[in-house]
């Protein structure tokens, strides 16, 4: 994929086009005599991994960007983005386990969140033409041990666990997905709704944070940003709620899909 995303628009283009093509020979195919012939498998009998498998760089991520999130927090909302990342170690894929930290935390968090994937690097972008520097879009659970997380003002530790960054299950290019401020997020454990929010309720958009990060600051093809996470964590709720092992996290985003992965 990275390898796809450096090669830049026109490879993108072909891509489409060769993706149109064989779906069109797909669809005269009899998919049960290919699974005969052993040319087709089910979909669950095949491990799918992140749409970015290792990242080159950190994830950034962005905290607090919802503002009934940061008052379920008991946080003021931030008068400019927070900032934080979560390493290329962390990244797994829809259906890969979420290791429990046993002994680490026992506040074991969810949170999804719209994953922005750069498609053209760029320093000092023009918020008007942020957009334009997008590759496409996935869905990030960004799990975090929230003892961890707050018990000092840097938030690394406990957003860097391995395993602690479920994206998928796939990434839908810019084009697809249109405006991003248009899409509807919602988080299940274990089929009981926890969070059901809308990225147009993000306190800094898409473009936005793209414009603010590159200020100063140059983003290269395949960096990855976390946009921030609705209100519904379990760490906000009264009492409070968190992940163990045996629970089922489902993260699904429209027009993107649902990524779920166990906890164990």
């Amino acid at each position: 994929m990275l390898g796809l995303i450096d090669a830049g628009p026109d490879a993108w283009r072909h891509a489409t086009q060769l993706c149109a093509r064989f779906a069109a020979e797909l669809s005269t195919h009899d998919l049960a005599q290919d699974a005969e012939a052993g040319l087709a498998y089910p979909a669950d009998w095949v491990q799918r991994h992140a749409p970015i498998v290792r990242p080159r760089k950190d994830v950034i991520g962005l905290g607090q960007n919802y503002a009934a999130h940061a008052n379920e927090l008991k946080n003021a909302v931030p008068p400019a983005p927070i900032y934080f990342t979560k390493p290329p170690t962390a990244v797994i894929g829809p259906g890969e386990p979420i290791p429990y930290p046993q002994g680490l935390t026992t506040r074991f968090d969810w949170e999804v969140e719209l994953g922005v994937v750069v498609g053209l690097g760029g320093r000092n972008i023009e918020q008007a033409r942020a957009l334009d520097h997008v590759f496409g879009y996935t869905v990030f659970n960004d799990v975090s041990a929230r003892d961890l997380q707050f018990r000092t003002s840097q938030w690394f530790k406990g957003k860097s666990l391995d395993g602690t960054c479920p994206m998928g299950p796939v990434i839908v290019t810019a084009d697809e997905i249109g405006d991003p401020q248009a899409l509807r997020l919602t988080l299940t454990v274990n089929g009981t709704r926890k969070q059901d929010g809308h990225t147009g309720d993000m306190i800094f958009s898409v473009a936005q944070i793209i414009a603010d990060l590159s200020a100063g600051m140059t983003l290269e093809p395949g960096d990855a940003i976390s946009t921030g996470t609705p209100e519904g964590v379990g760490d906000g709720r009264t009492p409070p709620e968190y992940l163990k092992p045996g629970d089922l996290v489902e993260a699904e985003v429209e027009r993107i899909g649902v990524l779920r992965n166990p906890v164990r």
